[in-house]
C-alpha cells in the first residue's frame, strides 16, 4: 500500500531552469550596466561555463565571474548582480500550474508527502516558501542532511526513516533518472519519471511509470493501491 509520495524539487515541482535562465539574464544585464565592459554573449558564455565547472547552485558564482573578467571582485558590481538575480527569482518562482491541486489531492488521500532534493538546504527551503507549498510536506531532505547525493540512495534512506515507512510503501517522482530513479530503486522504492521536467530527451528512464504531467501522480497511486487491495483479497 502506498502511504507516501516523495518528490524531487527542481524541474519536478518547479521549472527550475526557466527561473535560473531568467535570473541569470537579469544579473548579467545589471552587472554590464554597472560597469563590466564585455559583450553580453561573451558574459553569458563565461558565466555558464563557470556554472558547468562549479555546479548550478554554486553560491560564489558571481564572484568567480567578476574575477574571470575583471581580475578582481568589484563589490558594487557584485551587489548589483545579486540584487537583480534575487528580485527576478523571487518574482517568477512558482510551481508548475498543476502542482498545488495535485498536492491537495494527494493530501486528501491521507498520503504523507516528502521532498528529496540534492539542492542546498537553504536554497530548497527558500524555493518551497516562495512557491507557498512548504506546508504540504511532512519531510524535507536536502544535501546537508546526509552529505550524499541521491544516486547513492542515502537521502532516500533518510526520508524513509523520518517518514517511518518501508520502501514498498513509498513512491518517488523525479525528472533525473541517474539520481531520482537510480537512487530510489536501490532501496526498493517504486518510481515515476517526470518526462515534462527533463532537460533532455530520455529514451529509457528505468522508472516503473512515466508521466507527462504531475496530475498523473494521483492516478498512479490509485492504480497501485487498487492492485495491492486486489492481491490482499485474493490472498485472504
Amino acid at each position: 500500500m502506498i502511504k507516501a509520495v516523495l518528490f524531487d524539487l527542481d524541474n519536478t515541482l518547479i521549472d527550475f531552469m526557466k527561473v535560473k535562465r531568467s535570473s541569470v539574464d537579469a544579473a548579467i544585464d545589471a552587472m554590464l550596466a554597472a560597469g563590466v565592459r564585455v559583450k553580453k554573449k561573451k558574459a553569458e558564455k563565461i558565466l555558464y561555463s563557470l556554472y558547468k565547472e562549479y555546479g548550478i547552485e554554486h553560491q560564489q558564482i558571481f564572484q568567480k565571474f567578476l574575477k574571470a573578467i575583471l581580475g578582481k571582485i568589484d563589490y558594487k558590481i557584485l551587489a548589483e548582480g545579486i540584487v537583480a538575480y534575487r528580485k527576478t527569482q523571487a518574482g517568477i518562482t512558482e510551481p508548475y500550474s498543476d502542482v498545488i491541486p495535485t498536492l491537495k489531492k494527494l493530501k486528501m488521500q491521507r498520503l504523507k508527502l516528502a521532498i528529496v532534493s540534492d539542492a542546498p538546504r537553504m536554497r530548497a527551503w527558500l524555493r518551497l516558501v516562495e512557491m507557498k507549498i512548504h506546508n504540504f510536506f511532512d519531510v524535507v531532505v536536502c544535501h546537508e542532511d546526509t552529505g550524499h547525493y541521491k544516486h547513492t540512495g542515502l537521502p532516500f534512506k533518510r526520508a524513509l526513516k523520518l517518514l517511518q515507512l518501508k520502501p514498498s510503501e513509498c513512491l518517488m517522482v523525479g525528472d533525473w533518472p541517474e539520481r531520482d530513479i537510480v537512487g530510489a530503486k536501490k532501496l526498493g522504492i517504486r518510481t515515476i519519471f517526470a518526462r515534462y521536467g527533463a532537460t533532455k530527451k530520455i529514451r529509457n528512464s528505468g522508472a516503473d511509470f512515466e508521466i507527462d504531467s504531475v496530475t498523473e501522480v494521483a492516478a498512479v497511486v490509485k492504480k497501485l493501491n487498487a492492485r495491492n487491495r486486489q492481491q490482499w483479497i485474493i490472498k485472504k
